[in-house]
């Protein structure tokens, strides 16, 4: 498709009956975006067709993402667990190791961020590898242990699908469904998360530009699943200094041409705990609606991304750090949860 043109009109009935209009005498095939809004390709015949057709918006030149724009819908809190938002004033904390490994480091490490003042854990069950010899994860194991963890503490649970077969065990545990950056653009796992409904954490590919990203979203949300969030995790660049560049500018740029919330993964971008901290800080100041930040009780025995990941200590002093930069902003800091008897 060329330039696209978009029609919002008062019913229905209204669409359905224009797209029978447009598809009859301009041999279009018109796409419904929504029950009442219609995507087309622009010209200026089919452009004055609509208008005659009456009580209609046009929207010529319209982005090639209309679902994931603010044409149709306006930036607003988005609920992705109970009780937990974003979008909100509050910045959303996520946090967790890299990977799940036992019981014991998943709650030592759970209890630590929820009680700093994380809204939930991230921690991979599948693990999505450079080597194939490397570390993949527990698979089904490590599901059940978040799943048990979640039962205990009550904490929403963030985590990685990397397989269409794999979408409904993990729908099953999982408050947000994660698709890395190897996975961004694999339309098969888009549409499949996208008809799950729920929350997806769509992470940026590392050689992907941001309207790339806006078009992999565009898959799930057309999918009918308007509960997505993006994440800036770092793109490879000429520079080695860190393992990616965070794209601060593209955050910038993204806050102001979509409605859905940017979460940033400082982690990833760094490759290094050392760098973790500015990072974030510098990912708040340019827009992000939350954070994704990997933690360790001990990161020199991590299985996978040891060496980006903070020490509980390091992510109480990230929190902390926030605080005065976020209010700078407009944004709050999450107060630190109690947990008593193993639930918040």
């Amino acid at each position: 498709m060329g330039a696209s043109l978009v029609v919002v009109t008062t019913a229905a009935a209204a669409a359905n009956a224009l797209a029978e209009l447009l598809a009859s005498r301009h041999g279009l095939t018109p796409r419904l975006l929504t029950p009442t809004t219609l995507l087309t390709e622009d010209s200026d015949d089919v452009a004055r067709a609509c208008e005659a057709f009456g009580d209609v918006r046009v929207h010529r030149s319209a982005p090639a993402w209309p679902l994931a724009s603010t044409l149709l819908k306006s930036a607003a809190p988005m609920v992705i667990a109970p009780g937990v938002t974003i979008g909100g004033p509050a910045l959303l904390m996520v946090a967790g190791p890299c990977a799940v490994e036992n019981s014991a480091q998943l709650k030592t490490v759970g209890d630590a961020v929820v009680a700093a003042g994380a809204h939930a854990i991230r921690g991979g069950a599948f693990k999505p590898r450079t080597s194939p010899y490397s570390f993949q994860g527990l698979g089904r194991e490590g599901l059940a242990l978040l799943a048990a963890y979640k039962a205990r503490s009550g904490t929403p649970i963030v985590t990685e699908v990397l397989d269409t077969r794999e979408v409904a065990a993990v729908a099953e545990v999982a408050d947000v469904l994660q698709v890395g950056a190897r996975n961004m653009q694999n339309t098969a796992l888009l549409r499949a998360v996208g008809d799950t409904r729920r929350p997806v954490l769509l992470k940026r590919g590392f050689g992907a530009t941001v309207d790339e990203l806006l078009h992999s979203a565009e898959y799930i949300l057309a999918a009918g699943n308007d509960r997505v969030m993006l994440c800036e995790r770092g793109i490879r660049t000429l520079e080695s200094c860190t393992r990616f560049t965070l794209d601060v500018g593209g955050i910038a740029w993204l806050k102001q041409r979509t409605h859905l919330p940017i979460v940033v993964d400082p982690s990833h971008a760094a490759g290094r705990h050392d760098l973790v901290l500015p990072l974030a800080l510098a990912g708040v100041v340019a827009g992000a609606d939350g954070l994704l930040v990997e933690v360790h009780d001990d990161p020199s025995l991590a299985r996978s991304d040891g060496e980006q990941a903070l020490t509980l200590a390091q992510f109480s002093a990230l929190m902390t750090a926030l605080v005065p930069v976020a209010a700078a902003v407009g944004r709050v800091v999450h107060q630190p949860a109690s947990i008593d008897g193993g639930r918040r």
